[in-house]
């Protein structure tokens, strides 16, 4: 059988990464395979001049890779939604399989490229766009898709699972701890995407589609980020027997799908609880398979080992002659959700305040809340020697987000109040 050969399309940290497992761990994948693998063409911007030596093409052209008439599958690791698409579109023409890990312009053009791949029956693979090496996609699309998927919750960004463990054992300060990531590598030089939540959104986006078959605009998932977050946040939170995680969920309720990604509480009872540091773990309950974690690192190597897998995966189709043995997605059709609201769902949620301390504070609060038909649950305060700068909770018993909005915009109206009241849902379905 003749080796199957592949173009690489950027040669960043995952680029690298994945060509490096190519080349050293050859061996293993021909015997995995029966056949070998061989990059064939690669570009990259790092590239100073284009040269050809022992079968390998280098360049600064995609274009070149793309177009390359020896080439087999393009591989792309540019990122971005701009020269990304250019280049995942121009192989789907042209019938080659596509690979990639990226998660922006699949969160925003995923069904439309998958519409493309399944017109010139070639097929688009993209596991690591998802939680780095854990094999969730390939869970989602063949090892469970004859479940009905009831809801998923997941910790989807290692960057910011990271600063919010260490924020929960240091008791330092956000910026803090995130500078400390950024000389770690585990955070961008511009952290915008992690700890405001759009990284995670944009792959919740991705898993909603193959959980529901349901094509959502990722602008129209409710986000919220981490960086309004204080370690005393933590110490409320385990008072109430909790902990806080910045999660990507999506489920079916009453009202329809629901998907959000923000900082919750959860139960310290609840496996998502115990991740830690840098670690990914998504969790999914059926309604026949009931419950499955998926678990592990969401970047750096195993980015490139989910790479390297899509490419084995879809050099044995090429070879059986299966271009397109499932769809993309795993539906042949999205339904297209323009609305995935959480308005409607109801929780207790947990408010917390920073006040400048005066009489009747509390009794202003609790009239508000009594307005929304809130009732109250618990009413907590730490220590705090700053009377101008207090930090206080009130928690509430299961209300629905729209009323939480409309509470919040009265009382941060209040001229007692130092910032806007933080408000986090309390998720004691995730109880263990």
């Amino acid at each position: 059988m003749r080796d199957v050969t592949i173009g690489i399309v950027g040669l960043g940290t995952v680029g690298g990464s994945t060509l490096r497992i190519l080349d050293e761990n050859a061996a293993e994948i021909q015997r995995r395979l029966g056949f070998s693998l061989r990059v064939r063409a690669a570009a990259s911007l790092e590239i100073e001049a284009r040269s050809e030596s022992d079968g390998r093409l280098l360049t600064r052209s995609w274009q070149e890779v793309v177009e390359h008439p020896e080439v087999d599958i393009i591989v792309e690791l540019v990122g971005g939604t701009t020269i990304a698409q250019q280049v995942i579109r121009g192989a789907l023409e042209r019938g080659r399989p596509v690979v990639s890990a990226n998660k922006e312009l699949l969160g925003l053009h995923g069904a439309e490229l998958a519409q493309l791949a399944a017109e010139h029956k070639a097929s688009l693979n993209f596991e690591a766009s998802v939680g780095g090496g854990i094999p969730i996609i390939n869970a989602l699309r063949e090892g469970i898709s004859g479940d009905h998927i009831q809801a998923l919750y997941g910790i989807l960004n290692g960057t910011s699972n990271f600063i919010l463990t260490e924020m929960e054992k240091t008791e330092a300060p956000l910026a803090a701890i995130l500078a400390e990531a950024q000389k770690l590598g585990y955070a961008e030089a511009n952290p915008t995407a992690d700890v405001e939540g759009y990284d995670a959104r944009s792959k919740l986006a991705i898993l909603a589609a193959f959980c529901f078959g349901a094509r959502v605009p990722t602008d129209a998932i409710f986000r919220q980020g981490i960086t309004r977050l204080r370690p005393v946040d933590f110490s409320y939170a385990h008072r109430l027997g909790c902990t806080i995680r910045l999660v990507g969920a999506a489920q079916l309720h009453s009202g329809g799908l629901a998907l959000y990604v923000r900082p919750i509480l959860i139960p310290q009872t609840a496996i998502l609880s115990k991740v830690q540091g840098s670690y990914n773990a998504m969790w999914v309950k059926g309604k026949y398979g009931e419950d499955t974690l998926y678990y592990g690192r969401g970047a750096g190597k195993p980015t490139g080992v989910a790479v390297v897998s899509d490419i084995m995966r879809a050099a044995r189709d090429l070879c059986n002659g299966s271009t397109l043995r499932a769809p993309a997605f795993g539906f042949w059709n999205l339904k297209a959700t323009p609305q995935a609201g959480i308005e409607a769902l109801q929780r207790p949620y947990y408010l917390r305040f920073v006040i400048k301390d005066r009489v009747g504070v509390v009794a202003r609060l609790s009239t508000i809340l009594a307005e929304e038909q809130f009732n109250i649950d618990h009413v907590l305060q730490e220590p705090c020697a700053d009377k101008n700068n207090l930090p206080f909770v009130i928690t509430v018993e299961p209300a629905s987000e729209a009323s939480v909005t409309r509470a919040i915009e009265k009382m941060q109206a209040c001229d007692f109040m130092c910032e806007p009241p933080l408000a986090l849902p309390i998720e004691t379905a995730l109880g263990g």
